[in-house]
């Protein structure tokens, strides 16, 4: 072979080899981006796209109007961090063992951001994890060390505990903004999780909207003085009513209590620096002293403690909602937006008064739902409406398809892309959900179940054993119980053998009710000792 021929050989292997690194390169490059957004403890009916009315929500609408709604997004165990895990892993809590908020979280098991960042992802995990050690799977972690505090908050800065100045959820937004423009390699797509703190209890708002809704007076939900009646045990013993629950201090921003003894609530003022101090107790003190000087009773008393637990919840969201505002700026502004997945959820749903109700943790609609709504340009037409019973237990499979990655065939959830690209309108029927943490604040007994589109039933075990079956056509505030009707008979019978067939699925069994119920005891015996040995 002449000199010339090999070099013009080389030449064409060359812009091969070029042409063809370029071309890798480029599908590298179109991997869709992810930022997923959660907040922690968002009613989907503070969130102004659902029409309930409460308040506005543009930002996290405009998810919604660019991209789709999920009308009948649900999770499987309504409780922080269970529910934390179960979206890393696509694991019930009781494979993945985080069932409950004592139990430990084993992070060398898989999670979707460790597959992600195996394959070409840059990954980052910005806010509130609420699983203790050190997040793994991301080359960049800054967390809030358990629940996180409002004001001038911790963070664990990979691993490394620094305190901010500021206002948390500001500060979880300009944090992921940084890292989004200064911090990450953008020759690689990345995911990030970018997880506020609000409007977890107990709902202390941000310096600019502490004032929010000062001539505004929010009617009480038609169910708040609900007896329970047509229900069981567990309804009418929960501890969670604003009424009768909430505290005049942590929830309730007094700093003594109509008996003039101290509540505890300046801890929180404490915690902020003299102008945000300042700026708290212009906003707060005076309606406070008026209320303890005139306390209403009854009725209006019931109307004050909701107005000022619904008044704190909503101007914590106000601030998340902002934050999202933000983020979709950037993405605009920077040209990603057409190939970044953007998802706003929270970590399960929220009462907002309804029953008398705050918190969740049980199976019924408010806490059960959640709110979704994801955008992707490319893929999902705007103003779309999924009204299928898609679960948290789907994130992790829906992330790894978008990316093109293999789903592990340990993870139990679905992913939901061709669903929500209008590709398909084929899904499951039922969902499955359980819930541990009791004995426990909140006093909301142990319980299993399955929902349909229409039908709800429940068990109740550990120290009583109740069925509850709930028709959502013809009772979709779930106020009567027709486990014992006999014109449900035939449902009844259907819905036990579907509950069957899907524990059995799953891998769930009365036997591993058992043993985290052990687990979850043997933990409260171990503190009560360790109190008593300390007196």
């Amino acid at each position: 072979m002449k000199p010339k021929q090999l070099t013009l050989l080389s030449l064409v292997f060359l812009l091969f080899f070029f042409c063809n690194c370029s071309t890798t390169e480029k599908k590298q490059a179109q991997k869709p981006n992810i930022l997923f957004i959660m907040s922690d403890d968002h009613a989907y009916q503070a969130i102004s796209a659902y029409g309930f009315g409460l308040n506005e929500t543009p930002n996290i609408d405009r998810i919604a109007e660019e991209g789709a709604i999920f009308t009948r997004a649900c999770v499987t165990n309504s409780i922080c961090a269970p529910s934390r895990a179960v979206m890393l892993t696509g694991k019930h809590s009781f494979v993945n063992g985080k069932v409950d908020n004592v139990q430990p979280f084993d992070w060398n098991q898989d999670n979707f951001p460790k597959l992600l960042q195996a394959n070409g992802y840059q990954t980052a995990m910005i806010g509130k994890i609420h699983i203790d050690g050190l997040p793994l799977g991301f080359d960049y972690s800054m967390v809030l060390p358990g629940q996180g505090q409002y004001y001038n908050p911790d963070f664990l800065i990979n691993g490394e505990r620094k305190r901010l100045e500021g206002y948390v959820t500001e500060i979880i937004t300009d944090s992921a903004l940084d890292w989004l423009k200064n911090k990450r390699d953008a020759s690689q797509p990345f995911c990030m999780l970018y997880h506020q703190k609000a409007p977890h209890r107990n709902w202390l708002p941000a310096p600019k909207y502490v004032n929010l809704y000062d001539d505004k007076t929010f009617d009480l939900p038609e169910s708040f003085f609900d007896d329970y009646e047509g229900r069981g045990t567990a309804a009418k013993e929960q501890e969670m009513e604003v009424n009768r629950h909430m505290m005049w201090g942590h929830d309730f921003k007094l700093i003594v209590d109509p008996n003039g003894d101290s509540t505890g609530f300046m801890n929180d003022l404490n915690r902020m620096n003299e102008e945000q101090r300042a700026n708290w107790m212009a906003a707060y003190e005076n309606e406070n002293q008026e209320f303890l000087a005139n306390m209403p009773e009854g009725v209006e008393l019931a109307k004050w403690k909701y107005n000022r637990y619904i008044k704190d919840y909503l101007s914590c969201i106000k601030s998340v909602d902002d934050g999202v505002g933000e983020l979709l700026d950037y993405l605009d502004q920077s040209g990603l937006a057409e190939n970044t997945i953007v998802v706003y959820t929270s970590d399960q749903g929220f009462y907002l008064g309804e029953h008398g109700w705050f918190d969740k943790r049980f199976m019924y609609e408010e806490s059960f739902r959640t709110p979704l709504l994801v955008r992707y340009p490319k893929e999902i037409k705007a103003g779309t409406e999924i009204n299928k019973l898609v679960q948290n237990l789907d994130f992790a499979p829906t992330f790894l398809d978008y990316a093109g990655i293999n789903i592990p065939e340990d993870m139990q959830g679905l992913s939901f892309r061709e669903l929500v690209g209008g590709k398909t309108s084929e899904w499951r029927d039922a969902v499955y959900y359980t819930y541990y943490e009791y004995p426990s604040v909140h006093m909301v007994k142990r319980h299993y179940g399955i929902a349909t589109e229409r039908y709800k039933l429940i068990h109740f075990y550990y120290d009583i054993d109740e069925w509850e079956m709930y028709d959502l056509e013809s009772d979709p505030n779930e106020m009567r119980n027709v486990y014992d009707d006999p014109n449900y008979a035939e449902v009844r019978k259907e819905l036990h053998e579907r509950l069957d067939e899907m524990r059995s699925s799953y891998g769930d069994s009365d036997e591993n009710d058992q043993k985290y119920l052990k687990a979850y005891l043997d933990h409260r015996e171990k503190a009560r000792q360790r109190v008593a040995n300390n007196k």
